[in-house]
């Protein structure tokens, strides 16, 4: 039987190769607005790997005063069309297609970034998200900005982009149809006819501007799903207001606004959320429109995009943190390999990383937007070597992993009875347990690469010399540290306790995070839930200061419905008995000022301490004493060969340490860590 994912479609004039695309995103790639090379090897990646259309920018900005808050392509400055060429030339060279999402940001972004242009909007409605308050568009606001669409669109179609869509969801264009954020009293609102004045205008010129065969879309929420914002019925009649008009060949479909990160949460599903939530509203309206309907949202796994085209829910399914997760996910597909799909996990470590640190990046693909130097196929050694990793968590399985592909021999010793590290801590919060995807894919891989990985083995040097090691990497990870305390660090509890199921603390219990990451947070949720009195002490300005807004989400509303109690700016000092409970010290970085709590239990992350006794015992009989060329590694080159200028000669092996092994991290940072050194190995 035929594949429904992989059969063709005609998209107007389009020709597309199956039914798989990577909607629309901003991953912040772009290099002074433009997508340069680390973009344009992006998106090249997914067309090696058989998508049928990847869409770039999230969105890419039209106008100056469009400042851009997510690192978006400057689709307003005519230096982007050599730029989009190549892009779109690499692409095609590949066999997919490409478009691009334009839009004006309205609300959505801060005057305070590039030109520090006073931001617009239909109406002076602050948005929560972003906090500007825009100024109400003036006459000759509008007037310009209808231009600045066209002239986007134009430089697009130059640069050989095969259609654009435009963003409709939150942004300039969709705030003038919604009555939750156009008051306005004049033609271009008041009413339902006047507030959908300027989203026609706007299409009428860029239909002018770039001709009837040129592919435009919509990506757009059909029901904002908000008590002051319109309802499905009034999103179908724009829609097809906007078919029977002929001014779009597509729509994507969006439900929900982008007002605040609850709502975007809605839009964008992370981890413990129901996966394809609006897939069968996406079915709902494609019985009401002829148009070809494209959606994303949650669609994670191939069982499920391909029910939504099997079941003609859409026409075009969208997987693209999937693909961010597995770019050659279409190829395995094709090549009846499924089962070798790395799963996205919902982290939304991509997400969140654009916000906190201006790049998108998946949790568990190191070399995704590394693509100039990082492979997503491993290539084969010309000569196998012994291979022998201590420890099983992120980074060693990684490690283990690359170095199979590379067809060496390798065995990795594990402590503990199962394989996963601190994962499988992380992932006993329920709603976090699709992370345990991260290990299931790499023991499952291990197997296939015929790698042995043996548990319930406490390595020392001994059992590592006896297995004549060429190469031996540490990946032993951390054990809980103790935050400084000037007294009573025999008197608190660390959040692996509670979270590993050694403590269950009932009564009053004070966390204090000194540490901004999940692990004080998923501890803290599961004190809350379990019914027990919660104050979260933290010495940063804001609370998980390390976690994205996404994910920040969930455990907020844990907190809320909890009557968590949330004191920021101040730590814990000192911890002493008193009366059968602990009188507990809290200071501040800011000032002399002490105050006391009396609970019940004390809970605290400082994050880890490397476990790295071995590695210290095996330094000395290493070639390399342990030591990594970083400009080797930075520039993506092997470190050097062992030979008679290393550093001990007598050595018998190179020892390297990857992630918590080396310093407490995350995940990312530990498979990173092994693919860029194992991936030369």
């Amino acid at each position: 039987m035929a594949d429904p994912l992989l059969e063709p479609f005609q998209l107007k004039h389009l020709a597309l190769r199956n039914r798989i695309f990577s909607s629309a995103h901003e991953p912040a790639y772009s290099e002074e607005g433009m997508p340069k090379d680390r973009y344009r090897l992006y998106h090249e990646e997914k067309a090696k790997g058989g998508v049928a259309l990847t869409m770039t920018a999230g969105s890419a900005v039209v106008a100056e005063d469009s400042p851009p808050s997510f690192g978006n392509l400057h689709a307003y400055d005519d230096a982007i069309v050599p730029w989009i060429q190549r892009l779109t030339d690499g692409v095609h060279e590949h066999g997919a297609a490409c478009m691009i999402q334009l839009s004006h940001l309205g609300r959505r972004t801060s005057w305070s970034h590039d030109d520090w242009l006073p931001v617009v909007a239909p109406s002076p409605i602050r948005e929560a998200a972003h906090r500007a308050f825009p100024k109400e568009a003036e006459d000759w606001d509008i007037e310009r900005i209808i231009g600045k669409y066209a002239d986007a669109a134009e430089r697009m179609q130059a640069g050989g982009m095969d259609g654009i869509e435009l963003e409709s969801y939150g942004h300039l264009f969709d705030a003038f149809w919604s009555p939750r954020t156009n008051h306005r009293e004049d033609e271009w609102g008041e009413t339902h006819e006047g507030r959908l004045r300027f989203p026609w205008e706007v299409l009428r010129a860029i239909r002018e501007r770039v001709g009837d065969d040129f592919i435009v879309g919509l990506r757009m929420a059909i029901d904002e799903g908000v008590p002051d914002g319109f309802d499905v019925n009034v999103g179908l009649d724009i829609l097809q207001r906007l078919e029977a008009d002929g001014l779009i060949d597509f729509i994507n479909v969006i439900r929900g606004t982008t007002t605040n990160d609850v709502l975007l949460s809605e839009i964008i599903p992370i981890h413990g959320m129901p996966a394809a939530p609006h897939l069968d509203f996406a079915g709902l309206v494609r019985e009401a429109t002829d148009l070809p309907v494209l959606h994303a949202s949650k669609i994670d796994d191939v069982a499920t995009a391909r029910h939504s085209i099997a079941e003609g829910r859409v026409d075009l399914v969208g997987m693209t943190r999937a693909q961010m997760a597995d770019p050659h996910l279409v190829r395995k597909i094709i090549d009846g390999k499924e089962d070798r799909i790395r799963p996205c996990v919902g982290a939304t470590y991509c997400l969140d990383r654009i916000y906190e640190a201006g790049e998108a990046l998946c949790i568990h693909n190191a070399a995704t937007s590394r693509e100039a130097t990082m492979p997503h196929d491993i290539p084969r050694a010309t000569a196998s070597r012994r291979v022998v990793i201590v420890g099983a968590g992120p980074a060693g399985l990684e490690a283990a992993r690359v170095a199979g592909e590379r067809g060496h021999d390798v065995t990795v010793l594990e402590a503990m009875p199962w394989p996963g590290g601190q994962i499988n801590l992380a992932a006993r919060n329920p709603r976090r347990v699709d992370l345990a995807g991260i290990v299931q894919w790499r023991v499952s891989e291990l197997d296939r690469l015929g790698v042995d990985l043996r548990v319930d083995t406490i390595a020392d040097a001994a059992m590592v010399a006896d297995l004549n090691p060429d190469v031996v990497i540490i990946a032993t990870g951390g054990q809980p540290q103790l935050p400084p305390l000037d007294d009573g660090a025999d008197h608190v509890v660390t959040t692996w306790d509670v979270i590993g199921g050694d403590v269950t603390p009932t009564g009053q219990v004070l966390l204090f995070d000194d540490h901004g990451r999940h692990s004080a947070l998923t501890a803290a949720e599961m004190i809350a839930r379990s019914g027990a009195e919660l104050e979260i002490v933290t010495p940063e300005r804001m609370l998980g200061i390390d976690i994205g807004g996404m994910n920040h989400v969930p455990y907020a509303r844990a907190f809320n419905e909890t009557d968590t109690r949330i004191t920021l700016n101040q730590r814990v000092v000192a911890v002493r008995p008193e009366l059968g409970r602990m009188c507990v010290e809290i200071g501040s970085d800011h000032s002399a000022h002490r105050s006391v709590r009396h609970v019940d239990t004390v809970v605290v992350d400082h994050g880890t301490q490397p476990l790295d006794e071995l590695y210290f015992a095996l330094k000395p009989s290493s070639a390399n004493l342990g030591a990594v060329d970083y400009d080797a590694m930075l520039n993506a080159r092997p470190q050097p060969a062992r030979g008679a200028d290393a550093r001990n000669p007598e050595g018998t092996f190179e020892l390297y340490r990857i992630g918590d092994a080396v310093a407490s991290r995350n995940i990312h940072a530990a498979v990173f860590d092994a693919l860029r050194l194992l991936k030369d190995i």
